[in-house]
């Protein structure tokens, strides 16, 4: 994944929170962080005061509080009160929110001042004219239809649409009267998209970086379920066993693959695609992204139904372990900024949710580097299906391969990554025009592989993971004891 200034800034502000809180000073230093990620001169806004401004609303995101709490207080309340669970995951800092022009047709200097005036002739509302042989657009007037665009012979009028209206797939994001961007939560499905496509870093996530720290220092027994995306993350050379030994050198007492939740999922999803398809239902689909999940109940309600009611792989998991572990504090390690989401809606049994970043920042705050690491020990529980799920169509194959081995058939499965992908084959699935049994849905476009917690590029992660997978010792779900 690239590595912009953006995400340098986050990092640092995620990383200096997370130091002060392994050294129990974080109410003592957190106003430091601000001279400590940037310098007296602004680098990125128009002046000093603007940055620190803007570096205020992160910090109070990386602590879970609202962005215009007193950076002072946010963190008192992240060390000695609960989470904040009113306040969504995805927000718009207030004061970063503020470059983006939001015009969404502009005449460029191509234009010729001809005479055909095609731009003024086919505009509805009249709200083209000629200033110093120039054609203007009148912002009061305009409806953004675009024709003028259409019908300019010299292509001398652009559209341009905000990033993150743009990157959202489900129109979820408007511009406000003040010119800020607005997240409609009632069509929000946390994706991320928006704030990996935001050049400013005006839209973040919430953190509990600082409470799972806390639950460690504590003493209380911290169990980490690790996604099978992780593998590559931190670099090709860089081990599994390399990874289970930092994450147990900062004090996670077990650190369990997702991928075991994964294969109880195959199984289970593949017991009720034989159970409904086609007797109740003529197609099925996947329900391991929780962002897919919502985008379904909410903007293709009519295919609710066919959403499987299998539990995630991270709940899957969730529930294996907490037998185990009953007083154990959860913590899921993904790639996913929606599982934030999953976990507040099964609050009952697992407690929170970091992405593979935030693990990252924790781990530089207390100066553990994987690559230090000896290999950790560990068994290897999922099998080659259940590791695979993150790449492209791989829980398809997963749920298709253990169907077959009960007997099964999966007549027909499609595969749809990225928000308007999933939305379109879902709807033209349930409007019977796409021919089909069953359909994965992954929000990311690329997969799990390249959500918007990763760090890694997502073709490393890709090739790493492959191999990964392909050396698990069992190689179906059906074979592991935890599905029996």
């Amino acid at each position: 994944m690239e590595v912009t200034a953006v995400a340098q800034l986050r990092r640092m502000v995620l990383e200096h929170l997370s130091r002060y809180t392994w050294n129990d000073v974080l109410i003592d230093h957190v106003y430091d962080i601000l001279q400590e990620v940037r310098d007296d001169t602004p680098r990125y806004r128009c002046c000093v005061y603007k940055e620190r401004a803007v570096l205020k609303n992160r910090i109070d995101m990386a602590l879970g509080q609202d962005c215009k709490e007193n950076i002072i207080e946010a963190s008192k309340k992240t060390l000695f009160e609960p989470e904040r669970k009113d306040l969504p995951i995805i927000d718009v800092l207030p004061a970063a929110c503020d470059q983006c022009p939001i015009d969404a047709y502009y005449v460029t200097d191509v234009c010729r001042h001809c005479i055909a005036h095609k731009c003024m002739n086919n505009c509805p509302k009249k709200a083209i004219s000629l200033v110093q042989n120039r054609a203007y657009i009148d912002r009061d007037k305009c409806i953004e239809c675009g024709r003028c665009k259409q019908v300019c012979p010299y292509g001398a009028i652009l559209e341009i649409h905000r990033p993150c209206v743009r990157a959202c797939g489900v129109g979820a994001i408007s511009i406000g009267d003040d010119r800020k961007a607005k997240i409609d939560y009632s069509k929000c499905v946390t994706c991320g998209a928006c704030r990996n496509a935001c050049p400013f870093g005006a839209i973040d996530e919430r953190s509990n970086i600082v409470r799972v720290i806390k639950a460690i220092k504590s003493g209380k027994q911290v169990v980490g379920l690790v996604a099978p995306s992780i593998v590559g993350q931190y670099g090709l050379k860089i081990t599994m066993g390399q990874v289970y030994a930092a994450m147990k050198k900062a004090g996670f007492a077990e650190i369990i693959e997702v991928g075991m939740g994964a294969d109880i999922t195959s199984v289970k999803e593949a017991r009720e695609y034989i159970h409904k398809v086609p007797k109740e239902m003529s197609f099925m689909t996947s329900s391991c992204c929780p962002a897919f999940v919502k985008l379904v109940k909410t903007h293709v309600p009519e295919a609710a139904e066919h959403v499987s009611e299998t539990d995630s792989p991270m709940m899957s998991t969730v529930r294996y372990v907490r037998n185990q572990f009953p007083d154990a504090v959860l913590v899921f390690v993904g790639p996913c900024i929606a599982k934030k989401n999953e976990v507040r809606e099964h609050s009952d049994f697992i407690e929170f949710a970091m992405t593979f970043e935030e693990l990252q920042c924790m781990l530089e705050g207390k100066d553990i580097k994987f690559a230090d690491m000896d290999p950790h020990e560990f068994e290897r529980e999922a099998s080659r299906l259940g590791l695979g799920y993150p790449l492209t169509a791989g829980v398809t194959s997963a749920v298709k391969e253990t169907v077959a081995g009960l007997g099964g058939e999966v007549r027909q499965a499609v595969y749809a990554s990225g928000l308007e992908s999933c939305f379109k084959t879902v709807k033209t699935a349930i409007n019977g025009q796409l021919d089909c049994s069953y359909i994965e849905g992954m929000a990311c476009p690329n997969g799990c592989i390249d959500g918007p917690g990763t760090v890694g590029d997502f073709h490393i992660t890709k090739v790493a993971l492959t191999k990964y997978a392909n050396a698990a010792p069992n190689q179906e779900a059906l074979d592991k004891k935890h599905t029996k």
